[in-house]
Order: structure tokens, then C-alpha cells, then sequence
């Protein structure tokens, strides 16, 4: 069931950008640029994007660390027709689905859209795992700083602070 939080930012249709593979637009940065491209192409149009940010993979491994981001859209899709519209592009992008937590030329995702909470039928909203990663809220900070948890009603800000030490993120050059 659906429902609305009421909170600064709640308007917002915020989606996560990340990659730390090649695909056939070039490295991990080119990609996330390419993608935001792609859905504005395809009627989910970024009006507000963060920096780009260098992260190690969670949870920790050897492979390649990532380039993250996250951008707020505007679009008159629904959550779920905006879910496959991101898996689309992922697809667009080269990104094979096989198992939980491998590297990837693409990956995109709904954090929160407009302070809806939803459990069922995918995607879970707010997304259940962006206020315990510091590759997600600090990017998502730059684009809605007045943002708050839906579901927790914690600003950006306090969950950043009580991220747990280890999660290593810097802002690449512009």
C-alpha cells in the first residue's frame, strides 16, 4: 500500500546512478553520463544531478571500485513503469543480471519517489537500503539537501552522520 511522507524533498523523484565496469559507452563515468542522457531521452528527464563520486563496492571486495551518483527527474511515469524503464536502460547499457553484489556496467535505482512508501509490487520505496550507504546519501545530499528519510523521518544529514566508519567516498573532479 501506498502512502505519502510529508517532508522537504518529498516532491522529489530521486534515482541512484552507479557503475564500475566498462560498457560500450566507455568507462564507469562516461556510462552514468550516457544513462542520465538516456532517460531523459526516454520521458524521466534529470533536472538536478550531483558531482560524480569515486566508492568502494559494498560490501567490500576485490572488485573495481565504483562511480556513483544521484539525480532527481522529473517524469509522469509511476514507480514501477519508471522501474522498467531503468532496468531497460541498464539493459541498453550491457548490464546482465546474474548474482547479488557483482561488479556492473550499469546500475540505476529508484531511492525515493515524491516520499511514497511502498512495499509491494516492486519497486520497495523508499529504496530499503540508501540510508546505509554513504555512496547513495552523500551524492543525495548535494541534489536535496532538505531531504528527509521517508520512512525513518531522519534528514540526510543525520544519516550520514550515523553511517558506520569504512565506507570510503570521494568526489572525483569535475
Amino acid at each position: 500500500m501506498a502512502a505519502s511522507a510529508g517532508s522537504e524533498g518529498s516532491g522529489l523523484i530521486l534515482i541512484g546512478v552507479g557503475a564500475n565496469l566498462p560498457s560500450r559507452s566507455g568507462p564507469p563515468r562516461a556510462t552514468c553520463e550516457a544513462a542520465l542522457a538516456a532517460l531523459g531521452a526516454a520521458g524521466a528527464t534529470p533536472v538536478r544531478c550531483s558531482r560524480w563520486y569515486r566508492s568502494a563496492p559494498v560490501p567490500r571486495s576485490s572488485q573495481p571500485w565504483f562511480v556513483n551518483g544521484v539525480a532527481a527527474v522529473e517524469t509522469a511515469l509511476d514507480p514501477g513503469a519508471l522501474l522498467a524503464l531503468l532496468l531497460d536502460v541498464e539493459r541498453r547499457f550491457g548490464r546482465e543480471r546474474q548474482r547479488r553484489w557483482e561488479p556492473r556496467t550499469l546500475d540505476l535505482d529508484v531511492l525515493d519517489y515524491r516520499g511514497e512508501l511502498r512495499g509491494d509490487p516492486p519497486p520497495e520505496l523508499p529504496h530499503p537500503r540508501l540510508h546505509e550507504r554513504a555512496f547513495v546519501l552523500v551524492p543525495l545530499a548535494e541534489v536535496a539537501p532538505g531531504w528527509r528519510h521517508p520512512r525513518l523521518g531522519r534528514s540526510v544529514e543525520a544519516l550520514i552522520a550515523e553511517l558506520p566508519s569504512g565506507q570510503e567516498v570521494e568526489a572525483l573532479p569535475a
